[in-house]
C-alpha cells in the first residue's frame, strides 16, 4: 500500500517547513547511522527527530557527518530571500540518490532552529539506518509512542456484511498510543477459513514488523466461500504478522480485520465497538 503521507516534492517540503516551522523537533544522543552503497555515509550522536506532521518523525542528521558524500553544487534552493534549503545528491561510488534535503545554517523562521545545517536523507533511498547497532525499518520509533500488547478473555465476535466471521474468548488487544484499539484473534477463531484469500499485500511497521493481508470472500447464504451467487470480496481486509518484533509477539500469526472498513463490525463484551476514523478509513 502507498504511504499517504509520502512526499514526493523535496522542495515543496522544504518550503512547507520554512514558512511554518516542523510540528515539533527532538534532539537525541543515540548512535545514528546510514549505511547506503556499502559505506556508512552517516554516524552521528546529534541527530533530531523532524516531525514533518503529526504521525511519526524522521531523523535529521548534521551536514558536517555527511558532508563527503553530498554534492550540493547544481542542487535547486528554496526559501524566502537567499535560499535557505537546497536539494541535493548523495554519491558513493557508482550509486547515487537524489532524495536529499539540506537546510542553510541560518533561517528566518524562529521554529526551523533545530534544522539548521540539518540534512534530510529519505529513509527508503539508502540502504539502512541502525540505532545504537540495532537496524531500524520504515522510519523511526516515535519516542512519545507505546505499544502494548493485553491478553483478554472478553468475549470478542467480528462480523463482515452482517454475517459472523470470527468468534473467540481469547484474543490480544494491541494499544498504540494514538490509535485505536486492534483487536488480534488467534486463526482457529475463524469461522470457515475458505472465506480467506491470501493476497500479495504487504505493509511494514517500525512497531510491529511485515504483515501480509488476506482478502475476505462472502458467499450470498451465510457461509463464507465467496463463489456463491451474489458474493462480495473485501480486498486486504485482514492482517496478521508471521515474525513480528519482540515488544509484539503476542500477536504472531494472529489475525486482525481492518475496522475502519466498511461492512467491519467488532463486538466486544456484546456490544458493538464504534469504528473508528484513521488516514486510512
Amino acid at each position: 500500500m502507498s504511504n499517504p503521507l509520502a512526499e514526493s516534492d523535496l522542495l515543496k517540503l522544504g518550503n512547507r517547513l520554512l514558512e511554518k516551522g516542523p510540528v515539533k523537533t527532538l534532539a537525541t544522543a543515540r548512535r545514528v547511522r546510514i549505511l547506503f552503497n556499502g559505506a556508512y555515509v552517516a554516524d552521528t550522536t546529534s541527530a533530531v527527530f523532524v516531525w514533518e506532521h503529526e504521525y511519526y518523525p524522521y531523523y535529521y542528521v548534521p551536514k558536517e557527518s555527511v558532508q563527503e558524500y553530498l554534492d550540493i553544487t547544481t542542487a535547486a534552493g528554496a526559501g524566502a530571500g537567499d535560499w535557505e534549503c537546497w536539494t541535493a545528491k548523495l554519491t558513493v561510488g557508482e550509486r547515487t540518490t537524489d532524495r536529499v534535503l539540506v537546510f542553510g545554517d541560518e533561517l528566518l523562521h524562529p521554529r526551523c532552529e533545530a534544522l539548521e545545517g540539518m540534512v534530510r536523507i529519505e529513509f527508503g533511498a539508502v540502504d539502512a539506518w541502525f540505532e545504537e547497532d540495532v537496524r531500524i525499518y520504515v522510519h523511526p520509533k516515535d519516542p512519545f509512542r507505546r505499544v502494548d500488547v493485553l491478553h483478554s478473555t472478553r468475549p470478542l465476535e467480528i462480523r463482515v456484511d452482517g454475517q459472523v466471521v470470527a468468534q473467540t474468548s481469547s484474543s490480544y488487544h494491541l494499544y498504540e498510543t494514538g490509535l485505536p484499539c486492534r483487536y488480534y484473534v488467534p486463526p482457529t477463531a475463524v469461522a470457515a477459513w475458505d472465506m480467506l484469500r491470501e493476497s500479495g499485500t504487504t505493509t511494514a511497521c517500525p512497531y510491529k514488523g511485515v504483515a501480509n493481508y488476506y482478502h475476505v470472500e462472502l458467499g450470498d447464504g451465510g457461509d463464507g466461500g465467496g463463489q456463491g451467487r451474489g458474493g462480495r470480496r473485501f480486498e486486504d481486509l485482514v492482517w496478521y504478522y508471521k515474525t513480528p518484533t519482540l515488544e509484539c509477539a503476542g500477536i504472531t500469526g494472529c489475525l486482525c480485520f481492518y475496522h475502519e472498513k466498511e461492512g467491519v463490525e467488532v463486538r466486544l463484551d456484546g456490544k458493538v465497538v464504534q469504528r473508528p476514523k484513521t488516514h486510512w478509513s
